[in-house]
């Protein structure tokens, strides 16, 4: 990403969250993005080891791609609340229900490094949303390789073996918790993840992502 378009971005925030097209009355998705985004509709479930379900409103294509980029290494934050709204009606639509919701974390050097927590962002737009516990249930242990340089499915699941510990303070035993995170392609994190709080004592662990690879 450019720069200056990270700093127009800053500068002038009443764009559009995927084209970045100006937008009026402080809306942050342009009418035409708001009908043309690659929407999973149907498709929005797919099935993981350790997870009950895995959700996702929108397909990873370009322009959900580049929006992304912005979110994680642009500085803007922000778009969390704009995110948030279309996590909130992929849950209405799918009946998602749980007794809390919870995220993907990052690692402490990595947190350093960006300031800000992407996935704990958007699970913090979804708790006051719905008014349901934001809770912090992970710790990452070690500062693995981003899991898009890691390579194929195996490789990925190789890469995340062993990242995550449940919080020894976390109150999941016999819960349902809804696992959030930005983005899911062969579902190695989330799957890892939520093993991980199974054996913790989860009763179920529901998946939840911004956007999925389109197959």
């Amino acid at each position: 990403m450019k720069f200056l378009d990270m700093l127009l971005d800053l500068l002038f925030p009443r764009k559009c969250a995927f084209c970045r097209r100006l937008t009026q009355n402080e809306a942050s998705v342009c009418p035409r993005c708001r009908e043309k985004l690659p929407y999973t509709g149907y498709s929005a479930r797919q099935d993981f080891p350790h997870l009950d379900a895995c959700y996702s409103p929108l397909y990873y294509t370009e322009e959900v791609r580049q929006s992304l980029l912005r979110y994680k290494f642009g500085g803007l934050r922000m778009y969390a609340s704009v995110y948030g709204e279309f996590l909130a009606k992929c849950i209405d639509e799918n009946r998602i229900s749980c007794d809390s919701i919870t995220w993907v974390p990052l690692s402490r050097r990595r947190l350093r490094q960006r300031g800000y927590d992407q996935a704990r962002l958007l699970a913090e737009d979804l708790s006051a949303r719905l008014a349901i516990p934001c809770v912090p249930t992970l710790r990452k242990i070690r500062n693995n390789p981003r899991q898009s340089a890691s390579g194929n499915a195996e490789k990925r699941r190789r890469n995340v073996k062993g990242v995550y510990t449940a919080l020894p303070q976390a109150d999941i035993c016999g819960k349902t918790l809804l696992l959030v995170d930005d983005i899911v392609t062969t579902g190695s994190t989330l799957s890892e993840a939520a093993s991980v709080l199974r054996k913790a004592g989860a009763a179920s662990v529901i998946g939840l992502t911004l956007a999925r690879r389109k197959e």
